[in-house]
């Protein structure tokens, strides 16, 4: 079973990727802003981090730029969640180091095809 961590401070939009998800059988844990997320990826090691881009405390691209100075994070799968969905700022998450990028909004099919491929791809 694939571990997620889903970093989300919206908490309807948090509550229906954690059940979409876990209807899927994944095992998501979840945070409600960017240091919270940071300090988990500190602490355990995920198969895939979905961030949303701006959250309290620290943005979704400053927790993938220090996750990515981690020695054992370098490689784990980011997907970051949007509702910036013009191309500069597709780039910029992607520079900072994320796998993938998502608009929101999305739906739900959607999201479990992007983490399935993520996760198997």
């Amino acid at each position: 079973m694939a571990s997620i961590l889903l970093a989300e401070d919206e908490p309807v939009l948090r509550m229906l990727v954690l059940d979409s998800l876990e209807d899927e059988g994944y095992e998501i844990e979840v945070a409600c802003d960017g240091e919270e997320a940071y300090e988990r990826i500190r602490e355990r090691e995920y198969d895939l981090i979905i961030l949303d881009y701006m959250m309290p405390k620290m943005t979704g691209i400053e927790v993938i730029e220090r996750t990515r100075e981690l020695e054992n994070r370098k490689h784990t799968k980011i997907l970051m969640l949007s509702a910036k969905s013009q191309q500069t700022e597709q780039d910029k998450v992607l520079k900072a180091g994320a796998d993938d990028f998502m608009s929101k909004p999305f739906s739900p099919l959607d999201l479990i095809a992007k983490v399935g491929d993520m996760l198997n791809g």
